[in-house]
């Protein structure tokens, strides 16, 4: 009597009607979970792997699926026998590797290794540069000093001495890779590699050039100039297409990026394209008012100041602030005014104020008589 086989939606734990989409997500959580590169000596996870196998190369195959599901076992491949002495007939010759690489990009059977036959673009380069805040403000040229990998000019990039070429590796034939096939109990398994002769390059040097022992590139110093745009700020980074590594076999150069740091000023603080500026003033300038005389990064203005100006008050002055990196327009500038207390008064100087407050009251202070006016109504 032929063994009992288990049916195949119950293999993969979906129910029967699933849709492609549930047969694939099943499929893949049990292959993640059972594969045997997990899971090493482990026979029981072997099994199951092996059965999962069976079950889905016939639930991904439309008109094996088909037959299934009219006809149970019967239906399909007469050799089937889900774990039984039968084996797993009919998928011996079932390339397991292709549906790995097709769940999981290649990260059982190796096909993710990039090739290295082909041009390659040049790695990038990064470097850092100081500007003080006048030539993040208004822009500047600057020059860095970088160290990158360049084409050999003695065997053009080839790696070989002149007079000679590299020739073609004979174990990958060129492709710079090798592929091992190996047949398992759980179908076909392909692997490849970088080729270890050429190490992925696909040729043979035998006359290296002496002057970059035969890799293709040399390290040479080189300063760039680097044009900085009006309006740049802290952390913003400038890209110069072409000016990082050379390429190998023919690719393009890779790109150099500058990352800007803005040294902090004196006076003016950074806000966007928006200037801030803290600026003491008297107290007599405060009360009587004043023309104030205003640092601004393109030179000093003139504020007219009204009387009675308190402290904390925040003056802005349109367009006084750092151009905008897109050329329209710039920012302001915003200046905050802090009234300085005097101190080291002498005696007659502290009797003239002892004789103005007096004459002044409090009706004159609008914050300190609402101040204590609240105080009466808190406190009946």
């Amino acid at each position: 009597m032929p063994e009992e086989k288990r049916d195949l939606y119950e293999v993969l734990g979906i129910e029967k009607g699933a849709s492609d989409e549930d047969i694939k997500k099943a499929y893949r959580k049990l292959a993640k979970k059972y594969h045997p590169d997990l899971n090493p000596g482990d026979k029981e996870a072997e099994q199951k792997m092996k059965e999962v196998n069976a079950a889905y190369e016939v639930l991904s195959d439309k008109e094996k699926k088909a037959r299934y599901d009219q006809f149970g076992h019967a239906g399909i491949d007469p050799n089937y026998a889900a774990g039984g002495a039968g084996g797993y007939g009919g998928f011996e010759d079932f390339d397991l590797g292709n549906i790995f690489d097709s769940f999981f990009g290649g990260a059982f059977s190796g096909q993710s290794t990039r090739r290295q036959t082909g041009p390659q673009r040049g790695e990038n380069i990064r470097v850092s540069l100081a500007l003080s805040f006048e030539e993040a403000a208004f822009g500047c040229e600057k020059d860095v000093n970088i160290t990158r990998a360049e084409k050999c000019a003695d065997c053009g990039g080839t790696g070989a001495q002149a007079g000679t070429s590299a020739e073609t590796c004979p174990l990958c034939r060129g492709t710079g890779q090798v592929k091992t096939t190996q047949r398992t109990p759980f179908g076909v398994f392909s692997s490849t590699a970088p080729c270890n002769n050429c190490h992925g390059t696909g040729k043979i040097i035998k006359n290296p050039c002496k002057t970059c022992n035969g890799s293709g590139r040399v390290r040479k110093s080189r300063t760039i100039r680097v044009k900085v745009p009006a309006g740049i700020d802290e952390g913003q980074t400038i890209s110069l297409r072409g000016e990082g590594h050379g390429g190998t076999n023919g690719g393009p150069n890779g790109d150099l990026y500058v990352t800007v740091s803005v040294k902090p000023h004196k006076l003016f603080k950074r806000n966007g394209q928006d200037v801030l500026l803290e600026m003491p003033i008297s107290f007599v300038q405060a009360t009587l008012g004043a023309s104030l005389t205003v640092p601004t990064i393109h030179g000093n203005v003139q504020y007219d100041m009204p009387e009675g100006t308190q402290t904390s008050t925040v003056f802005r002055l349109k367009n006084s602030g750092i151009p905008n990196p897109s050329g329209r327009g710039r920012g302001d500038q915003y200046v905050k005014v802090n009234i300085e207390i005097p101190k080291n008064l002498s005696g007659e100087q502290k009797d003239i104020l002892r004789r103005f407050e007096e004459a002044v009251g409090d009706n004159h202070y609008q914050e300190k008589k609402g101040f204590f006016s609240k105080m009466k109504d808190l406190f009946k």
